[in-house]
């Protein structure tokens, strides 16, 4: 390669970097999921997940799950996860997603402003903190706010997401029906990673999603 054909490659190597086009990376959302295969592996999690009531909530709060953390490049987990699962994202010098394409998986829905997505908590922090995360310190719960690694973490509607709130499968499930097996297998990865339990009304509910696998 020559010096000036190298020099070509390094700028525009640069200009993609810096010049805020986002390729689409592994978006959770877009995961065909429903085999037969994973859906006997959440089988057999779900049935290893202790069962119990859920905890008090007293001593919560969210600052108790340190988020959003810086993931590099002036980027915070929020912006991160809004990268990874939209198309043709761009974002400013700063990070701050200024275009892109998502579909919220929750309810099919098509978005193209970042202001109308939310990112949600697959296992919600409140729900974590009843079963089990009260008892981790500040530093894990961070850790568990800001997974990147588990099917935790999802850019949704913003206001699917409030609906859902802090509620389990058993009251509260995504409107998107074809959503429902990806849902339910992606809550028991979450809750068996993190070693979460599950009430007798959960175990019921997320039994049922999983009847709807294909």
């Amino acid at each position: 390669m020559s010096s000036l054909t190298r020099g070509i490659a390094l700028l525009v190597t640069a200009a993609l970097v810096g010049g805020c086009v986002q390729p689409a990376t592994g978006s959770s959302s877009d995961k065909p999921s429903n085999s037969p295969e994973k859906a006997a592996t959440a089988k057999q999690q779900l049935a290893a997940l202790k069962t119990a009531a859920s905890r008090s909530m007293a001593g919560y709060s969210r600052e108790k799950f340190p988020h959003w953390r810086s993931q590099g490049d002036g980027c915070d987990t929020r912006e991160f996860v809004l990268k990874r699962e939209g198309k043709a994202v761009k974002t400013d010098s700063a990070c701050k997603v200024t275009a892109g394409t998502w579909l919220s998986p929750y309810d099919d829905a098509k978005h193209t402003v970042a202001g109308e997505m939310d990112i949600d908590h697959m296992v919600p922090l409140a729900n974590a903190w009843r079963s089990g995360a009260n008892d981790w310190t500040n530093d894990k719960r961070g850790d568990f706010a800001n997974d990147l690694d588990r099917p935790q973490l999802f850019a949704v509607t913003a206001s699917v997401n409030r609906a859902k709130g802090d509620q389990d499968p058993s009251t509260w499930k995504p409107p998107s029906r074809a959503y429902w097996c990806s849902y339910a297998e992606s809550w028991i990865t979450v809750k068996t990673y993190w070693q979460l339990t599950v009430t007798e009304a959960e175990r019921t509910a997320l039994t049922d999603m999983l009847g709807t696998c294909t």
